[in-house]
């Protein structure tokens, strides 16, 4: 079966982006495991926000040979040249996808999307590589949550940088 996987970066306090999206904080020195990671997946799954930002960012989409999936309650049921809008129960959308062949799936944000899929169980993994900077306020990674979510340490990696990644698995049904 397909395994979920948050694979994002964030300030030390917790922002994955500025109040304005921004994300030029975050460090281009290294590879930080994505190249790895990136080999092991065939979905990607992001809100609209991220995805239109991603664009804005880029001159070509990076993920050509992969699947993307965008929430969006606005454009559900469209494409563009590199994505499908889709709308719906989380639950739903991925629950089909995780039983058929493939590589694993790459939840990559942004916040709501994350609160969504955290609400249902539907992260297995959790990468998180935290930035050695105090952003101080932005868009947080973790929005509130109705109820408590257990994880396990897994790995912890520490880059001459001073970022750290932590790899987390989920443990579903704990408190």
């Amino acid at each position: 079966m397909r395994q979920i996987k948050l694979f994002i970066a964030c300030s030390l306090d917790g922002y994955i982006a500025r109040t304005d999206g921004s994300i030029d904080w975050l460090f281009t020195d290294g590879d930080y495991g994505y190249t790895d990671f990136i080999r092991s997946i065939d979905i990607l799954i992001m809100g609209r926000k991220t995805y239109e930002h991603l664009l804005h960012m880029v001159t070509d989409y990076p993920h050509q040979d992969k699947q993307t999936l965008v929430l969006s309650h606005t454009r559900a049921g469209s494409r563009d040249a590199h994505a499908q809008f889709v709308s719906g129960p989380v639950r739903d959308l991925v629950e089909p996808l995780r039983h058929t062949p493939g590589g694993d799936i790459w939840l990559v944000g942004g916040a709501e999307v994350v609160r969504d899929f955290l609400a249902e169980g539907l992260i297995d993994e959790f990468i998180l590589s935290y930035h050695p900077l105090l952003l101080g306020s932005g868009i947080p990674l973790f929005l509130p949550q109705s109820r408590p979510i257990s994880l396990r340490l897994e790995e912890t990696l520490a880059f001459p940088s001073g970022l750290v990644q932590l790899r987390y698995r989920h443990l579903p049904g704990s408190v």
